[in-house]
């Protein structure tokens, strides 16, 4: 698993940090990560000597971390040049002194070609929009140049991953000591590239309980039920799914295709496509009505099931059952402000976000997750490019494995059925959406390299986990 960190969280850390060490360390840590970062990225240019590099200078620690990684480059022969985005004001003195020192110049405009420019305009504590003579630079890079960034690239919104004006995209960004959220959600992480961090000390000072949690592959294994040699499929969880409808009958099997990928040891349907649902899967235990369809340890309902009195009614149905349940698509918009003791998920994209709360999740995905979480006592999937999970107790993920590949239609519903069969087999209702969301991240990556991408390739890819 990895962690991501408010900055509030990440200052008082570096303090702490910074009380045990001997004036200017951290800064020459984070620096000298930067400094190798730069020169591998160099050595697939032709290397570090003659290499044309651009430092792009903000004012305080952020600009000093550039400024000293240009003047270890500069020592191994790079023609580094900085450009101090607010003159010599602000700008960190002993780093540009050592940069100038290496053989390092100043230059007054971002060269017109350039093998690598390194983004350290602003740190991880900027607000708002940038300025206007720091924009001017960012259109300014040379658009064959090779971009990094320091800790994050200037212009995001580091706490939410937000871009609310003009931004640096970096191909990678070197951060120190943590990841941030702008890392891993929102439009931010896309503008990171490929984030890598550096070890500077900062691990034992930080918070236990971190702002985002990030699942890796190794942890969803070691997740993941597998069967013993006295498991049966009652044992090995049963999963119901009232979806569908003669509208849109497709939803129905896409959610039962779904939920045999995974580890639930049978699957049950319940609704007017049941017919269907048995020919296509004949390992499906099929009713016509959700009071019909026998015991199950967890439902899933909504996709596909249209938003009549009786869709309504088959929600209610469900809702009452003493067991978790999965309310998904065309169930949100039947919801309304219903909220049950049993364990729930919720899994909005942002318009039915808006149907649920009166309001789009806005800026701050996270918070708008959590925030609906905490109110619906409910586990909320918010889907996106990279989707958030927020549970009930203020526990957030953002999954990694998302996809392009996955915006069209059906796969959703794919993704609801795998969801229920993880919840039907005893996991607690956060980890199985998260659990779900990486896996189907993953599918549809698979999907994606064989070419264009259905929702029925997506469920055959799920079969490979």
């Amino acid at each position: 698993m990895r962690a991501a960190y408010r900055v509030a969280d990440v200052r008082v850390a570096e303090e702490r940090l910074m009380a045990t060490l001997s004036p200017g360390t951290l800064m020459q840590r984070a620096a000298a990560g930067l400094a190798r970062r730069c020169a591998l990225t160099l050595a697939d240019r032709g290397g570090v000597y003659g290499a044309k590099v651009v430092l792009l200078i903000g004012s305080g620690d952020n600009g000093g971390d550039a400024l000293y990684a240009g003047a270890l480059l500069a020592q191994r022969g790079a023609a580094v040049t900085a450009v101090l985005a607010g003159g010599s004001s602000g700008v960190h003195q002993k780093g540009l002194e050592a940069l100038l020192k290496a053989g390092g110049r100043i230059a007054k405009n971002v060269a017109a070609q350039a093998d690598l420019v390194v983004d350290g305009l602003l740190g991880i504590g900027a607000r708002g929009v940038v300025r206007e003579n720091m924009a001017v630079l960012v259109e300014r890079i040379p658009a064959d140049a090779t971009v990094i960034a320091v800790d994050t690239p200037s212009g995001v919104d580091v706490d939410s991953g937000d871009i609310p004006g003009p931004a640096v995209r970096a191909d990678v960004t070197v951060t120190f000591g943590c990841l941030k959220p702008a890392h891993v959600v929102g439009p931010a992480a896309v503008h990171c590239g490929q984030v890598e961090l550096v070890d500077i000390g900062l691990t034992p000072w930080l918070p236990d309980t971190p702002a985002i949690r990030v699942a890796e592959a190794e942890d969803v294994a070691a997740w993941w039920p597998r069967p013993g040699p006295e498991s049966d499929k009652y044992t090995r969880g049963v999963v119901g799914l009232a979806t569908g409808s003669a509208d849109y009958p497709g939803a129905a099997l896409l959610s039962v295709s779904g939920a045999l990928a995974g580890p639930a040891g049978l699957v049950r349907y319940a609704g007017p496509v049941h017919q269907s649902v048995a020919q296509e899967h004949p390992s499906v235990v099929v009713a016509p009505e959700v009071a019909q369809a026998g015991r199950v340890q967890a439902w899933v309902c909504g996709c596909g099931l249209g938003t009549s009195d009786a869709s309504r009614a088959v929600l209610e149905t469900v809702l009452a059952q003493p067991v978790p349940v999965i309310v998904d698509a065309d169930g949100l918009s039947l919801l309304g402000g219903s909220r049950r003791d049993e364990r729930t998920i919720l899994t909005p994209h942002d318009r039915e976000f808006a149907r649920l709360t009166g309001a789009e999740p806005g800026p701050d995905r996270v918070a708008a997750a959590r925030r609906l979480a905490h109110e619906r006592q409910a586990t909320v999937v918010l889907k996106g490019h990279h989707t958030v999970i927020a549970g009930p107790d203020g526990q957030v993920w953002v999954n990694p494995t998302g996809s392009p590949a996955l915006a069209t239609g059906g796969t959703g519903d794919v993704l609801a059925g795998l969801m229920g069969s993880l919840l039907a087999a005893g996991l607690e209702p956060t980890r199985a959406a998260v659990m779900a969301c990486f896996v189907h991240g993953l599918a549809g990556r698979a999907a994606a390299r064989k070419g264009p991408v259905t929702a029925v390739d997506v469920a055959h890819e799920l079969k490979e986990w």
